[in-house]
């Protein structure tokens, strides 16, 4: 119990101070050095605190905290949630990161941030994504029940490109796919410049609420690089989802 109250005191203390190192955390609380190095620790594991870089180390909180301090006030909503954790991608990665909400049977851009690189992919906020041909679109449609899928699939599937997924069959097993790995690609499919690697996220009730995404000029990538982009992608949705109160089966059965 001991090393649990030290731990929340340490977080509320460098709450105050950050960034700061340990000897001056240590010595402002009067505990000693290993104590307060192995609550840092326990707090950097689970997400809490971050290295600020450079020399000597010194920690500052993450977006977490943050995230929880909203929902303990009823102040959250999909933006306040996924725009710390999209500034956090777009740094990772130094593309341009997009927000997507599902309304209804479409995908609409909601939020950008936007690489410091020259060449970028500017897309207006308000603007309809393809359900079949855009990877925002690709990871919710596979985060829906097969009947949804099905809803959509007899609408047809409109070719915007040589790339396009049109045939019924392949679409599903593109988004088996997508559901597999947890995040969908789009090599030029909707526009022959633009490519997008895209994972849902998810709502309390399991549902798809929004995509994240990386976007780029396709002269800029290749099938690798999306795979690579896509473990940071499906890790900023599995992020934002647990901040909005989704659990994952298997945290709800250990519940």
């Amino acid at each position: 119990m001991q090393n649990v109250l030290n731990t929340l005191r340490v977080l509320e203390e460098l709450a105050v101070r950050q960034p700061v190192g340990v000897g001056d955390l240590a010595r402002a609380m009067e505990l000693p050095k290993s104590t307060a190095q192995r609550a840092l620790g326990t707090l950097h594991t689970a997400g809490w605190i971050k290295q600020t870089g450079g020399a000597p180390t010194r920690w500052t909180l993450t977006t977490k905290a943050l995230l929880i301090g909203r929902q303990a006030t009823g102040e959250l909503d999909l933006r306040d949630v996924a725009v710390p954790v999209m500034e956090e991608l777009r740094r990772a990665v130094d593309e341009t990161v997009h927000l997507a909400v599902a309304e209804g049977e479409r995908v609409v851009l909601v939020e950008r941030l936007e690489t410091t690189q020259p060449v970028r992919i500017v897309l207006p906020l308000g603007q309809h994504l393809s359900g079949h041909a855009s990877a925002n679109g690709k990871a919710i449609l596979a985060a829906r029940p097969p009947e949804a899928v099905e809803r959509y699939l007899a609408q047809g599937l409109t070719r915007f490109t040589d790339t396009t997924i049109d045939d019924p069959a392949a679409l599903r097993a593109d988004l088996e796919a997508v559901r597999a790995c947890g995040y969908a690609l789009n090599q030029g499919e909707w526009r022959e410049d633009v490519s997008a690697v895209a994972a849902a996220v998810i709502g309390p009730d399991g549902s798809p609420v929004a995509s994240v995404s990386i976007n780029m000029p396709s002269s800029r990538c290749d099938r690798d690089r999306l795979v690579e982009l896509g473990e940071h992608v499906r890790t900023a949705a599995r992020s934002i989802s647990a901040a909005l109160g989704y659990q994952t089966p298997d945290a709800a059965r250990a519940s």
